[in-house]
């Protein structure tokens, strides 16, 4: 399996990150793309992936929150930027979005960053890892003005309902479902939604060490931490609600991922055909 969106550069993981690695992989997630969130984060996140090329790639981006990056010094934020994503290990441009939820940077910086990003993003002709959290209108209408049908990429995290699925399959994107499927408290958009949710659009992520699963499968090893040896848990829960057997919307999620981010390659994973019994 492939976790698509892993925070693996959060200071978090520190002082286990390779324990984390180990239960991930002994859970059957043996690919792991980290994501850039910022600029030292996107930076940190190329060398993490770079001393493990054959577990690990990247996205390089300015998550919302931290949209003055950009707007403070917008030459140096695409430079830095810039730099990762000319790296093969670099596979989308992001995190990058609006979240008007809490406007920890203002809504104009966060649309002007939002903005530079995916021209950069064209630029380095890399897809798109997105986020958006109570902006659907003006996440959508900044998608559209770019036109970034090209470049493909995921709703990273995606928790809307039906409208915004719609829009987002009618843009072309792929849709990442995370820990927040088993989270009977806030999930009612989402369980609304993914019935209508295509298997070839499909992608799974942790979004880790963030939306620890309400599983009593997901049993942290430090309290409230999620990691990557819990895609499993979203893997199945999702399935079953979509209604489709766990193997088959696995194997979905991993040639999704391959085409999109064309990562890995189906020669460095097993044969399509087996099982996977952390599914089971």
């Amino acid at each position: 399996m492939i976790d698509i969106g892993a925070n693996l550069a959060d200071a978090s993981f520190d002082p286990d990150r390779d324990e984390v690695i180990k239960r991930a992989e002994a859970a059957g997630v043996r690919h792991m793309i980290i994501t850039g969130a910022g600029l030292s984060e996107s930076e940190q996140a190329l060398e993490l992936a770079s001393g493990r090329p054959k577990t690990f790639r990247c996205t390089a981006g300015i998550h919302p929150h931290l949209a003055t990056q950009w707007t403070d010094a917008p030459q140096e934020a695409r430079e830095r930027l810039g730099h990762v994503l000319e790296s093969d290990l670099a596979v989308a441009a992001g995190e990058c979005g609006l979240d008007y939820f809490r406007n920890l940077s203002p809504p104009e910086a966060q649309r002007a960053a939002f903005a530079g990003q995916l021209k950069l993003a064209e630029e380095h002709g890399k897809p798109l890892f997105l986020h958006q959290r109570e902006a659907h209108k003006d996440f959508l209408a900044i998608l559209k003005d770019h036109r970034t049908g090209d470049l493909g990429g995921v709703a990273h995290c995606f928790t809307g309902g039906p409208k915004e699925l719609e829009s987002y399959l009618d843009l072309g994107l792929h849709i990442g479902i995370t820990g927040w499927i088993c989270d009977e408290r806030r999930n009612q958009d989402l369980l609304s939604a993914v019935p209508r949710l295509p298997l070839d659009r499909v992608m799974l992520e942790t979004d880790s060490p963030y939306l620890l699963p309400r599983h009593p499968d997901a049993k942290p090893a430090k309290k409230r931490r999620n990691e990557p040896e819990f895609l499993p848990v979203v893997a199945r829960t999702l399935a079953r609600h979509i209604g489709v057997d766990p193997d088959e919307l696995a194997a979905a999620a991993l040639r999704n991922t391959q085409r999109l981010f064309h990562w890995p390659k189906p020669a460095t994973i097993d044969e399509q055909g087996e099982r996977n019994p952390v599914l089971e």
